[in-house]
Order: C-alpha cells, then structure tokens, then sequence
C-alpha cells in the first residue's frame, strides 16, 4: 500500500498558507457550472484546513489555458459555501503581498494555471513564483496527478508537502484493483486503444472477466476479421492485439448499435456492414453481462460503452443500473461515466465514483503516478 504523509499528520495548520492543488475543471455552460461534482469532492480537504485555522490558497486549472478560460465562475460556486476572494491575475506581484496578509481561515482563490505555459512545462521560475504563496502545500488533485506540471512535481520539491482527503481515497479505492476480492469483473470502455492496451495485458491476468466495448473494441473486432464499416478505430494499434483475443477471460459483445444513412438498428457482431457505424452495446451483450455482474465480489470500470458525444448512452445507462443494484464492491470513473453517473442520479449507489479519468487509467497500470511520487520525496 502507497504511504504518503496525510495533511493530518500536519500538526501546525494554523496561521499557514496552504498552496492547495485542487482539480476544478469543471464543465461550464457559459458561466454556468454544469456539473459540481469535482468541487464538492474536494470540500473535506478545503473544511478540514478553514476549522484548522489555514490560511488556504487554491491553485487549480480550468479548460486548455485560453484567454476565456476562467475559474472565476468556479470561486463564485465555492462563495456560496465560505468567503472566497479571486485574484484574477495569475502572476503578480500584489498575490504574495495579499497571501500575506491572509487572516486564519481566510481563502483565497488563484486564477486558471494553465494562463501560464510554465505551468504545463514545470518551470523553474513559475515553480518557485507558485512556491511563493505557501507555507506549506497539499496535492488533492488526484485526477490531474498524471501530469509532470510545475503545480503536481514542482512546487512539492520547495515546500513541505501533504496528500489531501480526496486523493487519499482515491489510492486507496482504486488499490483494491492490485489485490482484489473474486469474482472481479473489469469493464474497459471509451476511445484511444494506445491508452488502454496496458490495462488490458494487465487486467487479463488479473480479473476474472474483462468487458470490453466503447470505440476500443471496434479495434478488437478489426483484429478478429469482422467488417466494422465506419466505425471509430485505430489501424495502428491493430497488429499488437491478437494475443488479447485468445484470453478466455476476455467478454467482446455480442450484439451492437450501429447508426447509417437510414438510422439506427441493432445487429449481431458480424452483422456488421460498410456503411454502419458502430456506436453502442446491444441488449443480448447486456443480458450476458447481466449474470457476471450478479456474481461479481469487485467490479472496476472506466469510460462510456457507447459513442457518447453522439448521444449514444442506454448501453452505458443500462448496464450503471445494473451494478448500482448489485452486492458487488463498484468502482466507477472517467469523466462520461460519471456525467452519467450523476445525471441519473445515482452517485451514492456504488462503492466509490473517482474523480480520475486519465489518472485513473495510468494509476490502475503503474500503480503510482507523478503526483504521488512528488509526495513520496
């Protein structure tokens, strides 16, 4: 199990300014935030530092580093809960004076990181100029841990450091994947089959069934021989899966959604023709399913099993009501998943609800990410 030190072996809180790493990139409609999820997640960590009388700076990214992009609409959400002031210059030199000058318990928010190139390159000086706002900093930031950048590597290697609430769990959830309860069923979804090609060399030796469907699986079809007609896949990573498809642990569909000219229909696997597009999981594939599912101890998932950008969710939303009422231990992520997840309001029916895609991804098959090594220095 990974040890890092928590934010509670942290004896002298009060008077420090906390440089707290959050992930608050969160959807926006406009100004409008559209789903909170992230935020809320990190309300333990931000409540435990106010009543332990920090002095709490936020750094965070929102969107790709844009102009527009914006945590401003974020700041206004968390004032509906404390005070907090946004200081929408992210490099200036009022933001050390006004860390300052912080009260305890006072909280202050640091506009989008990513309006800095050093951020994503991890340089020295933006380091240090971070550096410059805390005492003390804390990474809760599990779902942007993946990433080498000067908020996640840097600034850790200038400040005495602690792992926040969300974070904390997240490892520890996600770490029953590496030694788990059986039967344990595996269910891969979503797109780029590069991404997921590790995960499912290890996860073959690992669970007992391994569900594959999303984009990803067309690639698995393609290698198999059948037509996918215009289906989301990658020729490049075709020649390095044969070796998946002679696993008997591996569950392909059986029955699709194919969307073309004429709309939408459901066809067995090798009903497939040049002008279908493949787009979701068919109900006989979730009938199989079914039935794992219902003896399952462990069941870990991550990304959509249809083209969600295009609307295509039922085989997603059918197959999320049937682990929310299973006995199985749930561990859901990736950021579709989990719009649905809450969209449907079903949040509080599984085990845990990770707030990592990418993260989660890279922690199930390295069991460390960049983030976590910073910590452990």
């Amino acid at each position: 199990m990974i040890s890092l030190p928590s934010v509670m072996q942290c004896t002298d809180l009060t008077g420090k300014r906390v440089l707290l790493r959050l992930d608050l990139n969160v959807p926006l409609d406009g100004a409008e935030i559209r789903d909170p999820f992230r935020i809320e997640k990190s309300l333990p960590t931000l409540n435990y530092l106010r009543d332990n009388g920090a002095r709490i700076v936020i750094i965070s990214h929102i969107g790709k580093g844009k102009p527009e992009d914006t945590l401003a609409p974020v700041a206004e959400y968390l004032n509906t809960k404390f005070d907090v002031k946004f200081l929408s210059i992210l490099m200036s030199s009022e933001n050390e004076r006004l860390t300052k000058e912080m009260q305890n318990g006072d909280v202050v928010m640091l506009e989008n990181l990513r309006h800095s190139e050093g951020e994503e390159t991890n340089d020295p000086v933006f380091v240090k100029y971070l550096a410059s706002l805390g005492d003390i900093y804390v990474n809760d930031a599990f779902s942007v841990s993946h990433r080498a950048h000067a908020s996640i590597v840097g600034v850790p290697a200038l400040l005495p450091h602690y792992v926040g609430f969300q974070m904390e769990e997240e490892i520890q959830k996600l770490s029953v994947a590496f030694e788990p309860e059986h039967p344990f069923l595996f269910i891969l979804g979503g797109a780029k089959i590069h991404t997921k090609m590790p995960l499912l060399k290890k996860f073959l030796g690992i669970a007992d069934h391994v569900f594959v469907g999303g984009a990803i699986v067309n690639n698995l079809f393609k290698a198999k021989g059948y037509e996918i007609g215009e289906s989301v896949h990658d020729d490049g990573e075709l020649e390095g899966l044969s070796g998946f498809l002679s696993s008997d642990r591996l569950i392909l569909p059986t029955d699709v959604v194919v969307n073309n000219a004429a709309g939408s229909d459901v066809r067995g696997v090798q009903g497939v023709t040049s002008g279908d597009m493949i787009v979701d999981i068919g109900h006989e594939t979730i009938s199989h399913l079914s039935g794992v599912i219902g003896a399952a101890k462990l069941i870990v998932w991550n990304g959509p099993l249809g083209f969600y950008e295009k609307g295509f969710t039922e085989g997603t939303r059918e197959l999320l009501a049937l682990i929310g009422g299973s006995r199985a231990m749930s561990i859901i992520g990736g950021g579709d998943t989990v719009a649905l997840i809450d969209e449907m309001g079903m949040i509080k029916q599984f085990s845990f609800v990770s707030t990592g895609g990418g993260a989660m991804l890279d922690f199930l098959a390295n069991e460390t990410l960049p983030g976590i090594e910073a910590l452990q220095r």
